[in-house]
């Protein structure tokens, strides 16, 4: 939970209520890490692969769609420059704030 919370950048309480949401819908499941007994791993059920699946499907069609209407340069340049920012966010830690 404290690594899902510092990726997302939020507080381990939001994080834990966002795992339980997702988690009673039966997308995730909580199991016992096999290397810390005090801690447990979050990972997909079959139904959470099956979302991720569609997602990423939706996702490359969306991106053609993005390619064709930009050109396969600029939607290129516009891929750098999304992971520019993300970068640059990340770097600045758990206080970075878009404008």
């Amino acid at each position: 939970m404290t690594e899902l919370a510092s990726l997302a950048q939020m507080t381990k309480q939001s994080m834990g209520a966002i795992v339980d949401y997702v988690e009673e819908r039966g997308y995730i499941e909580r199991i016992p890490d096999p290397r810390d007994g005090r801690a447990r791993l979050v990972r997909l059920t079959p139904r959470g692969r099956e979302v991720e699946r569609v997602a990423c499907a939706a996702i490359a069609e969306l991106e053609s769609e993005w390619a064709q209407y930009l050109g396969h340069e600029r939607f290129a340049a516009l891929r750098s420059a999304l992971r520019d920012l993300v970068t640059f966010i990340e770097s600045q830690g758990e206080d970075a704030r878009l404008p």
